[in-house]
């Protein structure tokens, strides 16, 4: 007995029919206690995907537009002090701006502009001159409209 080999063939009581080869890889619950695996819908998860991906894509898009906005904004802003920033050098003035000063910019009679450190009310109750706007001199030479007939 101690050099016998036991030559007794093992019969497996389970149907080869009923038994999977590598159960891990199978689409579906193998046996009675693994989890329960549903089919995915695809199209639904798409759909899903795809809305989020949408929204999340508008909310970039709208940020950008904001920014877009602002920089259109501040663009004109930069045109208008370039703008009254001309009107008001090839006006008449009797003074050497200082930056950071509040000046008044008139209209003469004669559709001639003059840049006055006289305020519209300190005038009295004929002005000589038809108010235009109130500015202040930038550091870059500049000006910045604090009020004017526009606003």
């Amino acid at each position: 007995m101690s050099g016998e080999k036991n030559t007794e063939e093992f019969i497996n009581p389970i149907d080869p029919k009923h038994v999977a080869e590598n159960p891990g890889l199978l689409p579906y619950a193998h046996n009675i206690g693994s989890a329960i695996i549903r089919p995915l819908d695809k199209g639904r998860t798409k759909g899903v995907a795809m809305t989020a991906m949408y929204e999340q894509s508008e909310r970039q898009l709208d940020q950008i537009r904001k920014q877009v906005d602002l920089l259109v904004e501040q663009a004109r802003a930069i045109q208008q002090r370039v703008e009254i920033s001309e009107q008001i050098y090839l006006a008449d003035m009797n003074f050497k701006p200082i930056v950071a000063h509040i000046y008044h910019l008139y209209t003469k009679k004669d559709e001639t502009l003059v840049l006055s450190m006289v305020a519209p009310d300190e005038w009295g109750k004929n002005p000589p001159y038809i108010w235009k706007a109130t500015v202040k001199m930038m550091g870059d030479y500049t000006w910045d409209v604090l009020d004017s007939l526009d606003h």
